[in-house]
């Protein structure tokens, strides 16, 4: 059978589902011999990707959400004829009447207001309007819907009527080799650059879009350092945009410049050992589809703080400190026990929790994936 990919969004640039079609990719290659795949690719990395003789790759430099992709991908899907495709994203065309599976990551955007946008209200409403047409129409018309998470099933379930059964979870996983490799033997060099070296700090990485909730951490430092004695920074490594500029200016309202630095981008092998030396790993979310960087923290050897929403209660079970993430001396009360917590017990605690998170695999999330594709060709 022939199985097409929209790997578009292939890469880290594209962030959680660049990661996800990356390792979704290298998995499927090793693990399935008996299909045929095809893979649409944008030009920067087709030159890049190696495939073996069952897997053919198509430059398809579409860009996502756009006229373009709505049109002009259609007809080139159809010409390959394939049995099946692979949507990773909800972002389908409309016009494509094949059967396909779709992934569906989250459903933030559909309980976000304004202030997740920079765009005046009236462009707002008129890009929401589509997004909601087409994320109906992928779950309605898709033969299979891939969720990373109960949480996010149920989500989709709440928003749109479908049978259960029609949805299948696929928890996500992640590469503890990758990171224990990218850590850098020149670690002192490494806290030196980012003023961390003999010095305690909470750490975030990620984008600071308003529902990553980083405001409520940035006044629990506050609150710690100029309320509690504490003496303790947050460093928060994500590229700059408009969001980390918001997160500036709140930074300056505060006067807390002293205690929270924004880094900007940090590469791999950088970013591993921040995690390693960090006090813990602060991820404050009022919504996610899976969690990957906690599982990421846990893995290089520090601890997790975690916002107590229900998909974080679900795939890090009791192995991180919860906190209600809409109460700031909640986080900064659990960023202070672990601040004043003992080495003895932290080794104790990171024992339990990276032996927990091995049952997280990209290669079994590769091998659902597979028999959801096996599914749905067995039905046509």
């Amino acid at each position: 059978m022939k199985i097409l990919i929209d790997a578009r969004m292939y890469g880290l640039e594209h962030s959680g589902i660049g990661r996800y079609l990356i390792n979704l990719i290298d998995n499927l290659k090793e693990i399935d011999r008996e299909n045929s795949y095809i893979i649409l690719l944008r030009k920067k990395y087709f030159d890049e990707l190696r495939f073996p003789e069952n897997w053919m790759k198509i430059i398809v430099d579409l860009r996502h959400y756009t006229f373009a992709e709505q049109f002009k991908l259609p007809g080139i899907i159809n010409k390959e004829k394939p049995d099946l495709v692979h949507f990773p994203h909800f972002n389908i065309p409309l016009q494509f009447k094949g059967p396909f599976v779709v992934t569906i990551h989250d459903t933030t955007m559909h309980h976000q207001g304004t202030n997740a946008t920079t765009l005046p209200l009236y462009k707002y409403i008129f890009k929401r309007i589509p997004y909601k047409l087409v994320f109906k129409k992928a779950v309605i018309n898709s033969k299979k819907i891939i969720t990373p998470s109960e949480t996010v099933k149920k989500e989709v379930l709440d928003y749109y009527k479908v049978d259960p059964e029609k949805i299948a979870v696929a928890y996500e996983g992640f590469n503890a080799d990758y990171i224990v490799e990218k850590a850098s033997s020149r670690e002192l060099e490494t806290l030196t650059k980012f003023k961390a070296a003999n010095a305690d700090y909470f750490f975030y990485v990620g984008n600071a879009y308003p529902h990553k909730n980083l405001d409520n951490v940035i006044r629990g430092i506050v609150d710690i350092n100029k309320n509690k004695n504490g003496s303790v920074r947050f460093l928060i490594a994500g590229s700059r945009d408009i969001f980390m500029e918001r997160l500036q200016k709140l930074i300056d309202r505060l006067e807390a410049n002293d205690y929270v630095e924004l880094l900007g981008f940090v590469r791999d092998d950088e970013l591993w050992v921040l995690y390693k030396y960090s006090l813990g790993f602060v991820y404050p979310s009022l919504s996610e589809g899976f969690g990957l960087q906690g599982l990421e923290a846990i893995s290089s050897g520090t601890i997790l703080l975690a916002s107590n929403i229900p998909v974080f209660q679900e795939i890090y079970g009791s192995h991180a400190f919860y906190f209600n993430p809409q109460d700031v001396s909640s986080i900064s009360g659990t960023m202070y026990s672990v601040l004043k917590m003992e080495r003895e017990d932290k080794y104790k605690y990171l024992e339990i929790a990276q032996e927990y998170i091995k049952k997280y695999s990209w290669q079994k999330m590769a091998k659902e994936t597979l028999e959801v594709y096996r599914q749905v060709l067995k039905e046509k």
